[in-house]
């Protein structure tokens, strides 16, 4: 018996230090993380210099072997952008061999009209016209087959990429060693940046977005999600996976995940820049983060069992699976635990416990001083390194950033985790719904 009850307690011992150790990294996670994306980005930058992008100095690829591309701008609803933009690649790219083909995703402004007229202008524009909405990857899906080109850069209604950016997208594509590479995502930078949230939102696009695709590139040569908005891919690794998933909120984030499972090669392309508008206010924002955070929570219910079933086959991207693992427990645990911290610290105010509300005060402010620590450095390395420093005087908006931004992701990831457990099941539906744009004209 007493064996028995040694046994019981070793046991009972052993569960609550895991648990203890479990409850630690998640507390730990966003300082750990943070700290984390800066060592990566530290390497990307000064050691894993064969993983770094090439195309600043990209050769100059002559008409007569540029390769075809097809620029895709799936479009619902966007008469106030499509013809600025339209205008501007026939206008502006520096390459010959591409033409522009515009998925008129059941518009019912005067999106198809303008391009109508367009066309009379441009040869090279083209259009399908799809008669009922099913949203932007079931477009995207049927313009692949009417693409001419081997390469289809999707290009959304309101981007804008760098004059050079194809010569650069198709310096990654050229030599043998690139026979694998699967697609090339750029670099965003925020146009409309006259608000405070557009300001803010420099910070995160320009910089963190690009320090944490840095990092994953120079770990592990993976890639969470390309940039739906401005990414070359290469047709027939799009056809290989069946195209894009028509039920995904997100269709980038779901398309990077089914490429890196077949083995194919993502890049990242820091040097080539595209520019496009962001949300203006909180609400087109938190719409914009719900709808990233389903897709982000979706493609990982549906890669779960193959991890699980299939470790070794896919070890390359395990480092992913854990981090998007540890940001969805992390996400509830940060929403739980600050609803119950919030309420705890109401009973103690109410109930004249101010001692112990004092002492909550103390110990949360010395954990978010922590946090706001690691994001800072961070930022800081995100600044510096993004487009040579240019954008360090946007650091005044940092604590903006890791203040706000950091409590609307984990609470987008809760609020949404049902909605991608029914499209997992089957009930998804890719519809959209054009975002209000406002012309980049001065």
């Amino acid at each position: 018996m007493s064996n028995i009850f040694i046994d019981s307690i070793l046991r009972a011992t052993v569960g609550k230090t895991i648990f203890n150790i479990f409850l630690l990294i998640l507390c730990l996670y966003p300082v750990v993380g943070s700290f984390f994306w800066f060592a990566g980005a530290l390497s990307y930058r000064f050691l894993k210099t064969n993983k770094r992008d090439t195309a600043a100095a990209a050769r100059y690829i002559p008409v007569e072997y540029q390769p075809m591309v097809t620029i895709m701008i799936p479009a619902h609803n966007e008469e106030v952008m499509i013809e600025e933009t339209i205008t501007y690649l026939f206008e502006e790219l520096n390459y010959e061999n591409f033409e522009v083909l515009v998925m008129n995703d059941g518009s019912t402004d005067k999106t198809g009209a303008i391009i109508t007229r367009l066309q009379e202008k441009y040869p090279r524009l083209r259009t399908v016209e799809i008669l009922k909405n099913k949203g932007k990857a079931h477009a995207f899906n049927i313009g692949m087959y009417f693409a001419k080109g081997e390469y289809i850069l999707s290009n959304d209604a309101d981007t804008i990429p760098e004059p050079d950016a194809l010569m650069k997208y198709m310096n990654f594509f050229m030599r043998d060693r690139d026979m694998n590479t699967s697609a090339v995502t750029a670099n965003m930078d925020v146009q409309n940046r006259t608000t405070l949230l557009g300001k803010s939102q420099t910070v995160e696009f320009t910089s963190i977005v690009g320090v944490i695709k840095r990092s994953q590139t120079a770990v592990n040569d993976s890639m969470y999600a390309y940039s739906g908005a401005n990414t070359l891919y290469k047709k027939e690794f799009l056809i290989d996976v069946g195209g894009f998933r028509q039920n995904r909120a997100t269709e980038d984030i779901s398309i990077a995940w089914d490429h890196q499972m077949l083995g194919a090669v993502p890049r990242f392309a820091p040097n080539i820049i595209f520019h496009m508008n962001v949300p203006e206010t909180v609400r087109d924002l938190y719409h914009q983060r719900k709808r990233w955070a389903q897709g982000g929570t979706e493609v990982w219910l549906t890669n779960i069992k193959k991890f699980l079933r299939h470790p070794v086959e896919h070890r390359y991207q395990w480092s992913m699976f854990v981090d998007s693992t540890l940001s969805i427990i992390w996400s509830f645990f940060f929403t739980i635990t600050s609803f119950a911290f919030i309420a705890l610290m109401l009973y103690f105010l109410f109930t004249g416990n101010y001692e112990r509300l004092m002492h909550g005060i103390v110990i949360s402010f010395i954990f978010v001083t922590f946090e706001m620590f690691a994001g800072f450095m961070q930022l800081l390395a995100a600044l510096l390194l993004d487009h040579h420093g240019a954008k360090m005087k946007y650091l005044f908006f940092a604590p903006l950033y890791m203040l706000f931004y950091w409590m609307v992701n984990p609470i987008t990831v809760v609020m949404t985790f049902i909605p991608a457990l029914k499209t997992i099941l089957g009930f998804g539906s890719g519809t959209w719904v054009s975002p209000k744009r406002q012309s980049m004209k001065k």
